[in-house]
Formats: C-alpha cells, sequence, structure tokens
C-alpha cells in the first residue's frame, strides 16, 4: 500500500460544513450520536459522558477519484474521533493505550449520508463557547507514500517496526504531529489507525485499530 492519499491541511474562513475538514465540529446526520466515553463506572452517581476528540472528517466523493486501490467508499462521509488531548499538550480524563487498541477511545464512523449535514455542536460548562478548534480546510493529492513523506493521509506505509508487528492491516488514517496545533506524539511520533482490507471492503470501521509509534 506505498501510495498514499495525502491531506492537506490550511487555516480557511470558507464554509466547510458538509465538507471535508480537520478539527471543527463534525457535521453529523441527525439521527447519529455523536461518540462519548463514561467516566468512572456506569453506576456511579459521580460518572459522566466524556466525549471523545472530533479529529477530521472526509467527504468520501471528494477522493473517489484518487483512491489508488478502491477500497474506500466512493460517497459518504468518513469520521475520526480518538481521546488525544493529552497529544494535544490538554488535560483529559481519558487515557488512550498506545499500542493495539480497539476499543471505545477511538471510533470510526462511517455514514452514506454527505447532504443536509448538521454541525454538533458542544460548548464548555456554563459557557456558550465550543469546544472544538477551529476548522481547517482539507485539500488532497496522492503521494508515493513512503514513511520519509511526513504528512497526513490515508494508505501509505507504516515505519517498518508497525508494519512488521500488523502484516495484515493497513493505514486507515495516519497523523503525523503537528507544531501548529501543539499535536506531538511525545518527542516524535505518528498515530496511525489501521484496518485490514477486508473489513476495509466490508465497512466494518468498527474493527480500527490504533498504534502510536514513538522514537
Amino acid at each position: 500500500m506505498r501510495k498514499m492519499i495525502k491531506i492537506n491541511t490550511r487555516p480557511s474562513k470558507e464554509n466547510l460544513v458538509g465538507r471535508s475538514h480537520w478539527w471543527g465540529a463534525p457535521d453529523l446526520p441527525a439521527d447519529m450520536p455523536y461518540p462519548y466515553v463514561t467516566v468512572g463506572d456506569d453506576d456511579d452517581e459521580d460518572s459522566y459522558p466524556e466525549p471523545l476528540t472530533f479529529i477530521c472528517q472526509i467527504r468520501l466523493s471528494d477522493i473517489a477519484a484518487l483512491d489508488p486501490y478502491g477500497l474506500l467508499p466512493k460517497k459518504g462521509m468518513l469520521y475520526f474521533f480518538a481521546a488525544i488531548d493529552y497529544f494535544l499538550g490538554e488535560e483529559s480524563p481519558l487515557d488512550l493505550p498506545l499500542h493495539n487498541y480497539s476499543g471505545p477511545l477511538i471510533r470510526v464512523i462511517y455514514s452514506e449520508q454527505e447532504d443536509g449535514l448538521k454541525p454538533y455542536e458542544i460548548t464548555w460548562e456554563g459557557s456558550d463557547e465550543s469546544i472544538f478548534r477551529d476548522a481547517e480546510a482539507i485539500d488532497f493529492d496522492v503521494t508515493d507514500g513512503s514513511y520519509d513523506v511526513f504528512s497526513h493521509g490515508l494508505y501509505g506505509e507504516a515505519i517498518d517496526c508497525v508494519a512488521d508487528s500488523y502484516p495484515n492491516l493497513i493505514p486507515l488514517l495516519r497523523i503525523e504531529e503537528d507544531e501548529r496545533w501543539g499535536l506531538r506524539f511525545y518527542d516524535c511520533g505518528t498515530m496511525y489507525f489501521l484496518i485490514s482490507p477486508d473489513d476495509l471492503r466490508a465497512r466494518r470501521f468498527d474493527r480500527t485499530s490504533i498504534e502510536v509509534f514513538f522514537y
């Protein structure tokens, strides 16, 4: 899977509702719930729901002509969520495992719907300020995808030690550290959302796992 659909992000004042974008609020169908994780025991009166951090949404019609392997749906929206606040330099009650993790602290959600979507807004308690970072527009192009291309992207090659540990999985999304966002995977690293080609063809995004590689 050497080729990668490179994700280029840029600050924008455009209306990005219903379009591919990084950060911001996810534009969800009316019947799609936002993914939360319960902090504390379910039967504990002090437990509470904590929203996962929204990373990006990909409008799949934007990349249908670029997909070098034809594994992704041709239409719809693909949403990525994960408990990555720690890597953004923020406090969080959620502690994301680093290796071979496929639990509730990550979510990849696919919807066939591209039209009629609305931003799902969440505000800080006691405030009308949104919890979401400013949305950035996304442009796409196809690159070689080898690991020396330090870019966010879909597909592409994982670094050798990750590829060797997961020979049957491919990167669905790779996220590189980015100083603009204060995003850092320890000293230097990459987060991979990994999936098998068979699960990708079957749209079993619930079987996605993550691996955080760092030096």
